[in-house]
């Protein structure tokens, strides 16, 4: 090989300042040249040879964003926020695909009957997925990044909170779609609203105390139980009680009282306190 890349150029190369087309010919010529190479070697700075190749390792190991994400991020959300609110099992989009399937099948079966008073199989489900998408957005075992949310700069409660928002605007988002689905019953399609937002209150405040899967598991088994009882009690082709005006009361009062309890507990869903940490039991064996 006749010619090499002159020092100036190798010095220029390894500050970053030599210019295309120089660069491209720099380039390709230090990929089949020892000499030129070791040349840029003897030139370079190792210190910040080894801090590039420090930034490169780490930009290749980093998970790219997703398109929520990275959304996200564009609106201001910082980074770990982002990152934390994202990994919610319940934004994925398997989680919400069931809850779509579910959905239409609902609105089908409640379509089929139209005779009835109220779609009761769609009122019936529509306020346990609220309740379902965040039981399973936090704790140990059931969320994919609990021990980064362990270390995260950020209140256990504040994180419950931001991922407690985004859940219930996707869950009532789809239920409002499926809603304008059943344009038949009118104003009666919307008695899901209140109890939701009972029934996710109530989970939560219950949570501090039951922990993330049994509190939300005795919400949704004791709106099944009043349901039941409900049907037992009502004529066939009647609105049942929680879905009456005086039962969409007795849902919104709930929902407050649920979170007030809920604020004034907030201190027990930091990382370190039980039942949302197995910290302690670790440590103890």
């Amino acid at each position: 090989m006749t010619w090499h890349v002159p020092k100036e150029d190798i010095r220029a190369y390894v500050r970053g300042e030599l210019a295309a087309p120089l660069l491209w010919s720099a380039d390709t010529h230090l990929a089949a040249c020892g000499r030129c190479r070791q040349t840029l070697a003897d030139i370079g700075d190792p210190v910040a040879l080894d801090a590039g190749w420090e930034r490169l390792d780490a930009e290749l190991d980093a998970p790219r964003p997703g398109p929520v994400e990275w959304l996200l991020v564009r609106l201001g959300v910082a980074d770990h926020t982002a990152r934390l609110l994202t990994a919610s099992p319940a934004l994925r989009r398997s989680w919400l695909g069931a809850i779509c399937a579910l959905l239409v099948m609902t609105v089908v079966a409640a379509d089929a009957v139209r005779a009835g008073a109220t779609p009761t199989l769609f009122l019936a489900l529509a306020p346990l997925l609220p309740l379902a998408g965040v039981a399973v957005s936090y704790g140990p075992g059931i969320d994919p990044t609990y021990e980064m949310s362990v270390v995260s700069p950020m209140h256990g409660f504040r994180l419950l909170m931001i991922r407690t928002v985004a859940v219930l605007s996707v869950c009532l988002g789809l239920n409002g779609l499926a809603t304008l689905a059943l344009p038949a019953y009118g104003l009666h399609a919307l008695a899901w609203l209140l109890p939701a937002l009972a029934l996710t209150a109530t989970g939560l405040a219950l949570s501090s105390r039951l922990g993330p899967v049994l509190a939300p598991s005795l919400v949704g088994g004791g709106w099944a139980g009043l349901l039941l009882v409900a049907r037992m009690n009502t004529e066939p082709h009647t609105t049942l009680a929680p879905f009456t005006a005086a039962g969409q009361g007795v849902s919104g009062a709930v929902a407050v009282l649920a979170a007030v309890l809920l604020y004034l507990a907030r201190d027990r869903f930091d990382a370190s306190g039980l039942p949302f940490s197995d910290f302690t039991d670790r440590n103890a064996a």
